[in-house]
């Protein structure tokens, strides 16, 4: 009886309206009726069955490479059958366990381990830098830390340092010599200050003394022998500022760029210094404790920095001793000619020797500027 109700109740036709919404059913007590049966008989079934079925068919269900999908109504075509195989796309399998969808090997899955080994692998250059930039400033905090407490420990008189006797005398007189040059410098551009000075004083007078000589036709002579001595002074002045300017110029660059350099290469040598001594310090420390395995490796680790600070140490050294010998040679060959360049100009402009004065800076291959070169041309005052 309940198969021929539930045949009845599948054969029966459901109309649909223009819209697509099913219509209003008829109430039918047959059908109330099988539904009501079949639920008595599910629930005779038992609770573990209905589990285990379930897990079943979960696990054991359709390939949906061999189902196909309808795309026409009941009872359409087989041309409106699409077998889902033809389908491009990730496959899906399940698990019944968990119930979760798992994606299988293919165009979507290796995309999505394509970019995620893309964000790991940045992810992984992003935390090597970070280490990276952690590690050189634990290294750098280590040595400071070091290097202060050495300088503490010699400037209190508690901890001995390195004292390369000779080096140390000839890096003094380097500095003093750097300071007395200095000297030398800063009063010879005061001296091309004032004499610039009085040179344009003297090219002013003598414009004024030709103006009178041509406005005063009484003293016309007297005002144009004047005009004609200050022009001559404010050349040969000229010309003495050119030697004045050279001698300032090569005193210069032996002072701020030759001494300096060697100075830069005295004070890494300095710090080089300190850390060797600081290294050493730590080591000899190190040494005196015990000899435990913990010790030993902190011993193993103090003496490799030892022994790179020590042929830092020793490298820097020799780069200033061979520095120091070269700045004397060219401190010596440069002083030589510039003195002699300061003094035969400055006789031969006092003692009024216009040719010789000449001589001099043909002699130094100096050349002087023409009148005016130093001014911007018309185009570039635009």
């Amino acid at each position: 009886m309940t198969d021929s109700i539930m045949s009845k109740a599948a054969t029966m036709e459901i109309p649909i309206n223009s819209n697509g919404d099913t219509g209003t059913l008829p109430e039918d007590d047959s059908l109330e009726q099988a539904a009501k049966l079949q639920w008595s008989l599910d629930e005779k079934v038992g609770s573990s069955r209905g589990t285990r079925d379930l897990q079943q068919v979960m696990v054991s269900g359709p390939n949906l490479n061999e189902t196909s999908i309808v795309s026409g109504g009941y009872g359409g075509t087989a041309e409106g059958i699409i077998p889902t195989s033809s389908i491009k796309g990730p496959a899906v399998r399940y698990n019944a366990e968990f119930n979760k969808r798992i994606p299988v090997t293919g165009l979507g899955s290796n995309m999505h381990h394509s970019s995620s080994s893309s964000s790991l692998t940045a992810e992984e250059m992003t935390r090597g830098v970070a280490v990276e930039k952690l590690e050189s400033v634990k290294k750098w905090g280590l040595n400071t830390y070091k290097c202060t407490k050495q300088m503490i420990s010699e400037r209190f008189g508690r901890g001995s340092r390195t004292v390369d006797l000779e080096l140390e005398a000839q890096i003094e007189v380097l500095r003093d010599t750097k300071r007395k040059y200095e000297n030398v410098l800063r009063l010879a551009r005061a001296l091309t200050n004032h004499f610039y000075n009085m040179v344009q004083t003297q090219h002013a007078l003598g414009d004024t003394f030709a103006d009178l000589s041509q406005k005063s036709p009484e003293l016309r002579d007297e005002f144009g022998y004047n005009a004609e001595t200050q022009k001559l002074l404010c050349k040969n002045g000229e010309t003495l500022l050119g030697a004045i300017n050279f001698f300032v110029s090569s005193i210069n660059t032996l002072v701020n760029k030759t001494m300096e350099d060697t100075l830069m290469t005295i004070k890494m040598y300095e710090n080089a210094r300190l850390e060797f001594d600081a290294y050493r310090a730590d080591l000899e420390e190190l040494s005196m404790g015990p000899r435990d395995a913990v010790a030993m490796a902190r011993i193993d680790a103090a003496q490799q920095q030892y022994q790179v600070h020590k042929e830092k140490y020793e490298r820097l050294r020799s780069d200033v001793t061979i520095k120091l010998k070269f700045l004397e040679e060219n401190k010596v060959k440069v002083m030589h000619k510039q003195l002699l360049l300061f003094h035969n100009a400055i006789s031969a402009y006092f003692a009024g020797n216009q040719q010789q004065l000449e001589q001099t800076l043909k002699q130094f291959n100096i050349k002087l500027r023409p009148p005016g070169a130093d001014k911007p041309s018309w185009l570039e005052e635009q």
